[in-house]
């Protein structure tokens, strides 16, 4: 099966030459035009490699890079103009595997694309259950399963397709209509309770104190999420 390629790159003329050179190579790609986009597909999709130009409108390729790589090892190879060394630095500092020069040429692009793709293809074949970990929480998305320490806690699928959504977007709040349209898959009608009952459900498994809920919070007038661990009550 053909490795998929993840292009996040707002110069549409860019993007379509490496989206060219590479489906003419065999791969299959997808194509962001902005930063919040490409991280939703490098978080959703099934990638395997992440092409990533640096700036980006909405979310810039060092954020995105930066959210990425708290929970995905996918590898990433980043775009530069030539004489940006400190993006170059900085681009492997926050988790980049590699880099290549604008302009490039179609044999260097493939060869790195290739080069890392071969170092993974072994090791993914082999790949660990991805296990996040939130508070005192493991959770395994192999086997669709919360633990605290030794204990299995009781969610629903719904429960924790709603708990994982918000813990894949990590310190962003997300509406009730986001999540009504993507966790349950249809279009937001005007009755969010539905989410509402299940959030309230969620934290009566997952929080100590559901009364104070630490891990699953409400943004009063947005939405819930899921703060970083040294993030303050709010």
């Amino acid at each position: 099966m053909a490795e998929t390629i993840l292009i996040v790159e707002d110069e549409e003329a860019i993007a379509e030459i490496v989206k060219y050179h590479l489906e003419k190579e065999g791969f299959r790609t997808l194509t962001a035009y902005d930063g919040e986009t490409g991280l939703r597909l490098a978080l959703e999709a099934p990638v395997d490699l992440v092409i990533l130009d640096l700036m980006l409108p909405k979310l810039d390729g060092f954020e995105l890079l930066r959210r990425l790589r708290r929970v995905r090892d996918v590898p990433v190879l980043i775009l530069t103009a030539k004489g940006e060394e400190l993006d170059k630095v900085l681009g492997l500092e926050l988790g980049a595997d590699d880099y290549v020069t604008k302009p490039f040429g179609r044999r260097e692009l493939i060869a790195r694309v290739r080069a890392h793709l071969r170092r993974v293809q072994g090791q993914r074949r082999e790949e660990p259950k991805r296990i996040l970990r939130v508070f005192d929480l493991t959770v395994d998305l192999g086997i669709l399963v919360v633990r605290r320490g030794d204990e299995v806690l009781p969610l629903t699928q719904k429960e924790f397709e709603v708990f994982t959504y918000l813990l894949l977007r990590r310190g962003n709040v997300v509406s009730r209509e986001e999540l009504l349209r993507e966790v349950w898959g249809y279009e937001y009608t005007g009755d969010v309770r539905t989410v509402d009952v299940t959030i309230r459900r969620l934290r009566e498994k997952v929080e100590r104190d559901p009364a104070r809920p630490e891990i699953v919070r409400t943004r009063r007038g947005a939405g819930y999420y899921i703060p970083h661990e040294d993030d303050e009550r709010t």
